[in-house]
């Protein structure tokens, strides 16, 4: 990074995305970021839809359940698209929030609308009591938050949801496709796809070392604060 990239940064944002990490690290086993995790999952789990119905599939139905872990039932679609897309799109959504927290003032348009989108799939697609129940109530408590808490509150909200979203993703690539604490898994879904087991592995390494680069990327445009216009 040259002289004039690191003037472009704004060190008050920087600061705060650095202490918002921090804070995340330190109370990631707890209660606090247990729903942010569930979180996650939903969009890893709608990324797998979305990829099948731009794939010209569909989505059967979405289940979510308290261990922290899901499954989306697809029909039709690119099957390789499909498998490819739910640690790559839940990365990009969680980096889209945090980048929009950071570089504009839609926090409360922001949370709104992930909390409307939150209710839309509770009801067109999660299937399981859970799921429901905590996608729909999640979903209503971050819109309502996001109505009636200050621009701040919410400001702070949106940014921490954000990059907490894009460090669980990386945490969550390493264990299941590194670590093997979770077998059959999307790395070994393709890995099956082109019919040699043994790339899962590094499938796994390719993707947490683009989750890595993507989640620099994030950060180094979230760093740069909010933009202003000159009229």
């Amino acid at each position: 990074m040259n002289t004039r990239s690191l003037k472009q940064l704004d060190w008050q944002t920087l600061g705060i995305l650095a202490g918002m990490f921090l804070i995340a690290l330190i109370f990631w086993n707890t209660i606090f970021i247990y729903p942010i995790k569930l979180f996650v999952v939903i969009l890893h789990e709608f990324s797998h839809g979305l990829a099948a119905i731009l794939t010209g599939g569909s989505i059967v139905k979405i289940e979510v359940d308290q261990r922290i872990g899901g499954v989306c039932y697809t029909r039709g679609g690119s099957l390789f698209i499909v498998a490819s897309a739910g640690y790559l799109g839940s990365i990009l959504w969680g980096g889209l929030i945090l980048i929009i927290a950071s570089r504009t003032k839609h926090d409360k348009i922001l949370g709104m609308a992930i909390g409307g989108l939150l209710i839309l799939l509770s009801i067109l697609y999660i299937r399981n009591l859970f799921g429901f129940l905590f996608t729909a109530g999640f979903g209503a408590a971050l819109a309502a938050i996001s109505y009636f808490a200050s621009n701040h509150i919410v400001d702070m909200l949106m940014k921490f949801l954000g990059m907490t979203s894009c460090l669980y993703v990386l945490i969550d690539i390493k264990e299941d496709l590194i670590q093997r604490t979770n077998i059959g898994s999307d790395a070994d879904a393709i890995a099956q796809l082109l019919g040699v087991q043994a790339l899962s592995l590094p499938i796994g390494i390719f993707w947490i070392l683009l989750a890595l680069a993507a989640f620099a990327f994030f950060l180094w445009i979230s760093s740069k604060g909010e933009t202003t216009n000159n009229l």
